[in-house]
């Protein structure tokens, strides 16, 4: 009897598993994405949980000063290099949104900013590992040379709510999503408070700036 009553318990358990990591598959505007690993999910800025220190790969560990974030840390939480170090006319057009999503009971968090190159080349040697080819990890991880998030001029925003609230808003600030595969991803874009937000690229493979 026991047995039986493990085995029940055990597949129940498994469906709710399964249940919810399908739910977890759909992005900000509610479609269909690709299911992600924990360390895909640390690179693409979900709404999972980080960590203010991330363990080395045989390189040393990364950490707070690299611009790794715990959950939690919002886009005014200065005390983070990952938030302190981004850009500052990117990062008052995302204090200005954040004001006006908070209206509409919307919170911005920071699943990632400004990077140290160390950080974002051990991004990188993940993504290779994970992926298997230098083509499909450059669809999600930039080398530190032309990644905007070396460079301050990018942030990953979450919980998905608050990426979708800037992908309908974001141009009003600025504030554009980049790539149709990172919903998350946003750069300042001055000219679109009047124009409008440039056409995406449909990952960064595509982008000219990543062909350097």
């Amino acid at each position: 009897m026991a047995v039986v009553i493990t085995a029940i318990v055990g597949a129940v358990g498994y469906q709710s598993w399964a249940a919810s990591s399908s739910a977890a598959t759909r992005d900000a505007r509610g479609g269909s994405v690709p299911a992600t690993s924990p360390a895909t999910a640390a690179r693409q800025g979900d709404d999972t949980p980080g960590s203010d220190v991330r363990p080395g790969d045989g390189r040393g560990a990364v950490g707070k000063a690299d611009g790794v974030v715990p959950d939690g840390v919002t886009v005014s939480d200065d005390e983070f290099a990952a938030v302190a170090e981004l850009d500052p006319a990117l990062l008052k057009a995302v204090r200005r949104a954040a004001k006006a999503a908070a209206r509409n009971g919307v919170t911005f968090y920071v699943n990632s900013g400004w990077r140290s190159p160390a950080y974002q080349n051990q991004l990188l040697r993940e993504a290779l590992a994970e992926y298997g080819s230098e083509k499909e990890a450059a669809r999600w991880v930039a080398t530190a040379d032309t990644s905007p998030h070396v460079s301050g001029d990018a942030v990953d925003i979450g919980k998905s709510d608050a990426a979708a609230w800037l992908s309908e808003h974001g141009a009003e600030y600025g504030l554009c999503q980049i790539y149709r595969n990172e919903p998350w991803h946003f750069e300042l874009r001055p000219d679109a408070a009047d124009g409008g937000c440039p056409r995406m690229y449909a990952d960064p493979t595509h982008d000219p700036r990543m062909q350097k």
